[in-house]
């Protein structure tokens, strides 16, 4: 790959055999002034279930939409909901796209969702949070979510994440597990 770029929490472009490769979300592509229109209908299939939907463009032409996504552990859904009975109040700060989000969410019982955020923005909110007086505890486990790791009164990393996750956060679940 020549000319490789990744702007954090977009997408990523670069050369391969002299076509230009584009990945990443409808937005990043139509900044980039590539439509995505004829793959719009399979993402928000994907997007409906759960799985984030990324677009690849060969030589500005929308050629493919990938799904991706973490399998959600057996032991999440109880783990948040001792949580909240617990007076704990659960969001979910993510940089998927809101449908994504939503229904992720809604296999978990969280109702607070804040989708399509940029990892500099969920250090934003995390700050935002703290400044309001609350005690904010972030978990994540990739490089987007180091800043706002970093930024929380307590941040917690899967030990199954990033590295730059782990050495943000104060503390390091081993398995990745939260329960």
């Amino acid at each position: 790959v020549l000319g490789f770029d990744s702007p954090t929490g977009k997408g990523a472009i670069g050369m391969i055999d002299r076509k230009r490769i584009v990945l990443g979300n409808a937005k990043f592509l139509g900044d980039l002034g590539i439509a995505t229109q004829g793959m719009d209908a399979s993402a928000s299939d994907l997007r409906s279930r759960g799985v984030t939907a990324i677009y690849m463009a060969v030589n500005g032409v929308t050629s493919a939409v990938f799904g991706i996504s973490d399998p959600v552990k057996a032991t999440t859904r109880a783990a948040l909901q001792t949580l909240k009975d617990n007076g704990v109040h659960i969001v979910m700060l993510t940089g998927d796209n809101t449908v994504t989000a939503r229904a992720v969410a809604a296999t978990l019982g969280i109702a607070d969702v804040k989708a399509d955020v940029l990892p500099e923005d969920k250090a934003a909110i995390v700050a935002s949070l703290r400044r309001e007086g609350k005690v904010v505890a972030m978990a994540g486990d990739g490089v987007n979510d180091a800043p706002a790791l970093a930024a929380a009164d307590v941040g917690i990393a899967m030990g199954t994440g990033t590295d730059i996750a782990m050495e943000s956060a104060g503390i390091t679940l081993l398995s990745g597990d939260l329960a």
